[in-house]
């Protein structure tokens, strides 16, 4: 029997799973309405997953009961894949089919006709700039490409119910912003949404969404109300050694329940926040660093992730995780040393596939020790740069030297001075932890006693003590992401390639992660990084972005943030901002409006101008709560400018 429109689409009713003696989904109830979009946020393991595979009907419960389009599952799991789309995270691609022929087995699949699927298909390669890509073979498409052609194949039909779990997942921050227009487009057509998703600012964007920990909720509702549960305050610092600053601040903050960096900020949490002002201008007076802001803020989603997470898991094996190396590895040789202040120099270099020019010309020289971030879109060429410098790849033209070795003819010489964490996550998912990290030491020359003392340090830097005999397909992803990290870093290079590293992993786990980087980097080593959250950006000593191949900016966060950024970005605020996205672009003056977090960002010739036509055109709507002020650019504000100015003055790619 098909739902009525005034009861829930999606219901879940004291559902739980279990796999043998894991609990992995307990006792969870909770409602998704037609036309609204429901996130859910969670750690690695909280659940999520295999919350979405339930009510897809491809897992059936261990207990409690789900409806979904008017449909119970598991008995009626077969007629409910009519009435609804899911997207997995693992890609379902036919690698050996192109573009095209991938989209219209799916359009075949959910029976949308020819004429039907010709206006959404151009719309949809249109949002995820595909369209130059039809006739490539998925199989040859980059890891965030492969993701944006499942996020095309999943949306060719209008379902009734749209499951995504983490479907934004390794895409750029262009195309995330356009994917979430797509998807406020099919909430007025009254479809329900639900959502998992390891960004917190898209979480912002729910109607509602719900905090999801060992498989229970404990905490749901809109996301202000979320935002106000959390029980204690939290402050912003900003200042010119922000990373210094949190580790200090770390080490003798009496006051604050945590300090954590954010964006180019820190985050302190405490009860008391004029006290916890005072200690940290007294104790960043005596460390001589300048306070450039301390106030007290509103908690973001993340704020209130993190700390919830924390206290409710000081339990669980993970909870006692440092992230913080041995003993061992602060006393053998830091394995920085290549002999020269440069670790990587790259000059005029080139890879064609074909007629198509994948990396073009690039100049870059990274210092050894330094923490530098690769960032662009999806299928901009940072994936193949780094396997070009990791001797994986031959260049077609120019060259380079990675650790004083030449990349065209010392490619074995390289891969003995590097580590190399690809996109995908290098473990044998049937192998054991133990027997992992013993494959890895075997590799890299490893044996007795040092093997021995470098799996022990790789167990505990991972988090992974008492789970040495557990199957790696079984570990969550932060665990997988810690765990490889060790991997490639067994032999202590004085290089270390990050493709992608923290590419959907949940934000506790990803500024565990960024620990780790900071030590390695204090310890001498070169760090070499590409991202798509641009807070972590914003850790890196300096930034390449890289468009079409080409470098089109280069600097530190900060020098970028305040010389590439034309416009001025005005921030704004009010219920349900994306219904006032066509008419703020019609104002003139406005260059650009996105979606950012809860809000929206607007880039503008003038700040005080369109303000007053904001207001007017508020007026006219009787928009009552709209508010509007300048800010300063972040890096996504950043990166978003740059890649436009590039269409704008280049065309776009046909």
């Amino acid at each position: 029997m098909r739902s009525s429109t005034d009861t829930p689409i999606i219901a879940t009713d004291r559902v739980s799973r279990m796999f043998g003696d894991l609990t992995a989904v307990d006792g969870l109830s909770l409602t998704v309405d037609r036309g609204e979009i429901y996130g859910l946020v969670g750690p690695d393991g909280a659940g999520k997953t295999t919350t979405l595979r339930m009510l897809a009907g491809l897992l059936d419960p261990s207990g409690g009961r789900l409806q979904v389009a008017g449909c119970r599952l598991p008995a009626e799991s077969d007629a409910v894949k009519t009435h609804m789309a899911y997207m997995s995270q693992r890609f379902g691609l036919y690698p050996d089919l192109t573009v095209d022929e991938n989209i219209n087995f799916y359009a075949d699949l959910y029976g949308v006709t020819r004429n039907a699927r010709a206006e959404r298909l151009a719309d949809l390669l249109d949002f995820s700039n595909m369209r130059p890509f039809r006739g490539r073979l998925a199989g040859n498409l980059s890891g965030g490409m492969k993701q944006k052609l499942q996020l095309i194949c999943a949306l060719i039909h209008t379902p009734e119910v749209l499951l995504l779990d983490e479907p934004t997942n390794g895409v750029d921050p262009v195309s995330r912003r356009d994917f979430w227009r797509i998807l406020y487009r099919m909430l007025k057509s009254g479809v329900a949404i639900l959502v998992s998703t390891a960004y917190l600012d898209e979480a912002e964007r729910c109607n509602r969404i719900g905090l999801m920990d060992r498989g229970r909720l404990l905490a749901e509702g809109r996301p202000e109300d979320v935002r106000r549960s959390l029980p204690m305050h939290i402050l912003a610092l900003r200042c010119e050694k922000c990373r210094q600053a949190t580790r200090i601040l770390h080490q003798q903050l009496s006051q604050a329940a945590s300090v954590d960096l954010f964006g180019d900020s820190v985050h302190i949490v405490c009860r008391q926040p004029e006290a916890t002002m005072q200690q940290i201008r007294q104790i960043l007076q005596t460390a001589r660093i300048t306070i450039k802001d301390l106030a007290p803020i509103t908690p973001n989603l993340e704020d209130v992730f993190v700390n919830t997470v924390k206290a409710a898991a000081k339990a669980s094996p993970e909870a006692a995780t440092t992230g913080q190396p041995t003993a061992m590895d602060t006393t053998e040789n830091s394995a920085a040393g290549t002999g020269s202040d440069i670790a990587v120099q790259i000059d005029a270099l080139t890879r064609r596939f074909g007629d198509f020019v994948a990396v073009d010309r690039l100049d870059l020289t990274v210092k050894a020790g330094e923490i530098f971030g690769f960032l662009g879109p999806n299928g901009a060429g940072k994936s193949t740069t780094i396997r070009m410098l990791c001797g994986l790849l031959s260049p077609s033209a120019g060259g380079g030297r990675v650790a004083g070795f030449d990349i065209a003819t010392q490619a074995e010489a390289i891969k003995q001075k590097i580590g190399y964490m690809s996109q995908k996550f290098s473990l044998y998912d049937d192998l054991t932890v133990s027997e992992n990290i013993e494959f890895y030491g075997g590799i890299y020359g490893l044996a007795g006693r040092r093997l021995s003392g470098r799996k022990a340090w790789a167990i505990q830097m991972a988090g992974l003590e008492g789970r040495e005999n557990q199957a790696t397909r079984l570990l969550a992803g932060g665990w997988k992401q810690r765990l490889s990290l060790a991997c490639a870093i067994l032999h202590r290079p004085p290089i270390v390639f990050l493709d992608e590293p923290t590419s959907g992993v949940d934000p506790l786990s990803r500024r565990r992660f960024w620990d780790l980087i900071y030590d390695m980097a204090g310890r001498g080593r070169t760090v070499f990084v590409t991202t798509h959250y641009m807070e972590e950006a914003e850790y890196c000593d300096r930034v390449a972005l890289i468009y079409r191949g080409r470098m089109i900016a280069l600097g530190s966060p900060g020098q970028l943030k305040e010389q590439l950024v034309e416009e001025t970005i005005l921030d704004l605020r009010c219920a349900h901002p994306q219904d006032l996205m066509d008419d703020l672009a019609g104002i003139d003056g406005v260059r650009d409006v996105a979606l950012f977090g809860a809000g929206l960002h607007l880039q503008v010739d003038d700040a005080k101008i369109v303000s007053e036509k904001i207001r007017q055109l508020a007026g006219r709507l009787g928009r009552t709560d709209v508010a509007v002020a300048p800010i300063a650019p972040s890096m996504e504000d950043v990166f978003v400018s740059l890649i436009e100015k590039e269409d704008r003055l280049g065309g776009k790619a046909q």
